[in-house]
């Protein structure tokens, strides 16, 4: 689930991305990693949320909330819920807005669900982006100078069929909500350098590495920009190994490519993209009651959350 920063490809999904800004936007990300993400505090982080399964409606899953929570206000962000009800279950989206954030500025989503599903305390999905969404709220202070109104989500029952996000996505389509561009972080902590370690759907096979040591950057052609800007500046942090994927129409082309939160916003209209670590074409582990806090390679995940960052702050800067 990807697309090469570099070198010859004849897959249909691909294109050769030159690097005209590839300085500027290596030192967004150099001003970024001089206060950097922590892979102690990512490892806290996913230990807490994961220290056992957290699906819809449970304890655990109210506990998780809480805990974003507290962790949002405590970094400066003012958190409102954002609630809504489907069959058989409630659910509780958290939308975050830094207090020197602009009001009047095209909304840049990024987000993370909470929930798992029943039979896994889900590390990497979802408990190692929502420590990337934290450590996002830690380490950027928006201004009212900015080019975009950055919001951070934690979205809800996403394991239900991304009935939070599809729910927050019509809510802005109603309201025409102005949207820049909308990030779904989903399953960010799984490396594995041994060669073989990838597997690909068919259509990518022989296009794309079978090491699964990168990340994924998988937009759609109506995001397409949105998704270049991304994948350019994530690709520029020392020791991250960035892919990028463009998908016709609505990305039913390719097997699990609309399996997070970005695809309601497809759907609704709206550029987005999902960063990924490629979920189960790399980690054995998704959905299973195995997928736990020592699996996951805490280094990768940090330097994923440097690329994140990077990627985020040039957007905010209007770049």
């Amino acid at each position: 689930m990807r697309r090469c920063l570099s070198g010859p490809g004849a897959s249909p999904f691909k294109e050769p991305l030159g690097r005209p800004r590839a300085l500027l936007l290596l030192s967004a990300c150099l001003i970024l990693t001089s206060v950097t993400v922590d892979p102690r505090r990512l490892q806290h982080t996913v230990s807490a949320l994961a220290a056992e399964p957290r699906p819809g409606g449970s304890e655990a899953h109210a506990r998780a909330r809480a805990l974003i929570r507290a962790e949002l206000e405590g970094a400066g962000w003012v958190v409102n819920d954002d609630r809504f009800a489907i069959p058989g279950a409630d659910g509780v989206n958290l939308l975050a807005v830094h207090a020197q954030a602009p009001l009047d500025r095209p909304r840049l989503l990024v987000g993370a669900h909470y929930d798992s599903q029943e039979e896994t305390p889900g590390a990497d999905d979802n408990a190692s982006a929502v420590a990337v969404l934290l450590e996002l709220a830690r380490l950027i202070t928006p201004s009212p100078a900015d080019a975009v109104q950055l919001q951070l989500i934690a979205y809800d029952l996403e394991e239900w069929g991304m009935r939070g996000s599809a729910h927050h996505a019509r809510l802005l389509r109603l309201a025409r909500t102005p949207v820049h561009g909308m990030i779904s972080l989903e399953m960010l902590g799984c490396c594995d350098p041994r060669p073989g370690s990838q597997c690909l759907p068919d259509a990518l096979r022989g296009h794309y590495p079978d090491t699964g040591d990168f990340i994924a950057v998988v937009g759609n052609d109506a995001s397409a920009s949105f998704t270049r800007a991304v994948a350019r500046s994530m690709a520029t942090c020392p020791g991250l190994k960035v892919e990028m994927l463009l998908l016709p129409g609505d990305g039913s082309a390719v097997g699990g490519a609309r399996l997070s939160d970005h695809s309601p916003f497809w759907d609704e209209g709206f550029p987005a993209l999902m960063i990924t670590d490629t979920s189960f074409y790399r980690n054995p582990h998704y959905h299973q009651p195995t997928d736990t806090p020592e699996t996951l390679d805490y280094g990768f995940l940090a330097r994923v959350g440097e690329g994140v960052l990077a990627a985020v702050r040039t957007l905010m800067q209007g770049q």
